[in-house]
């Protein structure tokens, strides 16, 4: 069980990554943001399970940068959108 999460997380992880080396995402994308947020938090938990500590902080740094980062996007007025 534990290995289907790891490889789950992964994907999560290099499929985004993939996407955006093939010219097909943005790294600012919604999808490569939730998607690299879904896969990190998941090999952390499964680091945690693991007590690989040097992979808690690699993904929880990760998890923590990519959260950072939707919440600013959340922040950001969307195109078109007019602030009264």
């Amino acid at each position: 069980m534990i290995i289907a999460l790891e490889f789950v997380g992964a994907l999560g992880i290099l499929v985004p990554f993939a996407l955006f080396q093939l010219g097909r995402t943005s790294q600012h994308s919604r999808l490569y943001l939730w998607l690299n947020l879904f896969g990190s938090s998941l090999l952390t938990i499964v680091a945690v399970l693991h007590h690989q500590w040097g992979f808690v902080i690699l993904q929880g740094v990760w998890t923590i940068v990519t959260t950072w980062s939707i919440l600013r996007q959340l922040r950001r007025p969307r195109p078109g959108s007019e602030e009264r």
